[in-house]
């Protein structure tokens, strides 16, 4: 083993112990729980070796050697190993998602599993109005003068706005207007539904423009919304069994109540097929200094909608929740895939 490759070993060792014991690392305990094949001398060099990289760093004076960020990334990166789910984990997976009755239902079973499979406080993103597709139009006459407008995704998502009108409409041109809805609109990209209404005037008869106007706003006021917006938490009380990790609780309460902070880290993994890993200062939150966010995209028929993931302490089992995320992520998909 070349110099290099035995310093690796050496941080892999450091990190898996200091995230079993929460104990800074000492040489002599690497040499006593792992067959590293070398002296303890050799070890304390390649120690100051790794000290000097920056990638592990000694809290106190005499004591042994923590990884920093840059060691959790490179550990991360190079030496995970990810481990698969157990049959008994799957199933588990499974139990909680089947049967779920409408995306609600699917998103909070989805944080329930993965809470209590990682132990840390876990995260879905809705599926993004602007990366799904429209399933149906329904336009629901409350009185002559007032509908109740219904968009419904592919993704599941329900949309409903209440819309007043200038004049009261009759029942027939509700039900033309809802046809020459869901013919244009059905099956198309969200993103692209602007376009569309815009060109809907001229195909439809004279006498159903106002109305359409109308709608029409409402409809442009569903679609501009945030890249994201909303979330689904899990296992918060988590972070009671965590103290020694987040010495001060606060600041990561405030960031899951706020949430803007994780919906950047969700919306970074979004269109990405790995499991993205934010690190510390990596999650550029000052609240998340002590933390890491797993994250994952999720799909519907090929297309990327949303993310899963988990925020827990940097001293966590990056091995098994990387896995365990993207288990929940593809659970996820599917189940929608299938309503």
């Amino acid at each position: 083993m070349g110099v290099e490759d035995r310093k690796l070993e050496v941080l892999r060792a450091i990190v898996e112990d200091y995230i079993a014991t929460n104990e800074p690392v000492g040489s002599k305990a690497l040499v006593d729980r792992h067959n590293l094949g070398v002296s303890s001398a050799t070890i304390r060099n390649d120690m100051a070796a790794l000290e000097d990289e920056g990638l592990i760093a000694q809290p106190h004076t005499s004591a042994g050697r923590v990884p920093t960020d840059a060691g959790y990334r490179l550990f991360v990166d190079r030496l995970t190993d990810v481990k698969p789910l157990s049959g008994a984990e799957r199933r588990a997976i499974a139990a909680f998602l089947d049967g779920a009755v409408d995306l609600d239902d699917v998103l909070h079973r989805a944080v329930r599993a993965l809470a209590q499979l990682t132990r840390n406080v876990a995260v879905v993103q809705y599926p993004t109005l602007s990366r799904s597709r429209v399933r149906h139009v329904e336009l629901v006459s409350v009185s002559t003068t007032r509908l109740m407008l219904v968009l419904i995704t592919d993704t599941g998502r329900v949309e409903q706005r209440v819309v007043d009108l200038p004049a009261p409409a009759r029942d027939d041109d509700v039900v033309d207007l809802r046809s020459a809805l869901n013919a244009t609109l059905r099956d198309r990209p969200l993103s692209e539904t602007p376009e569309i209404l815009g060109e809907l005037p001229t195909t439809i008869s004279p006498g159903l423009r106002g109305l359409l106007v109308t709608l029409t706003t409402v409809l442009l006021e569903v679609l501009v919304e945030p890249a994201s917006d909303r979330v689904v938490l899990g296992g918060t009380a988590n972070l009671s069994q965590q103290t020694i990790d987040f010495p001060a609780i606060r600041p990561v309460l405030e960031v899951l109540e706020e949430q803007v902070t994780l919906l950047r880290l969700l919306d970074s993994s979004v269109s990405s097929s790995r499991v993205l890993v934010h690190i510390g200062n990596e999650t550029r939150h000052a609240g998340l200094v002590q933390a890491s966010v797993v994250s994952t995209g999720y799909g519907v028929h090929g297309l990327p909608v949303g993310a899963v993931g988990v925020l827990g302490p940097r001293r966590m089992d990056y091995g098994h929740t990387m896995a365990r995320v993207a288990a929940v992520a593809r659970y996820v998909g599917s189940m929608l895939e299938e309503r």
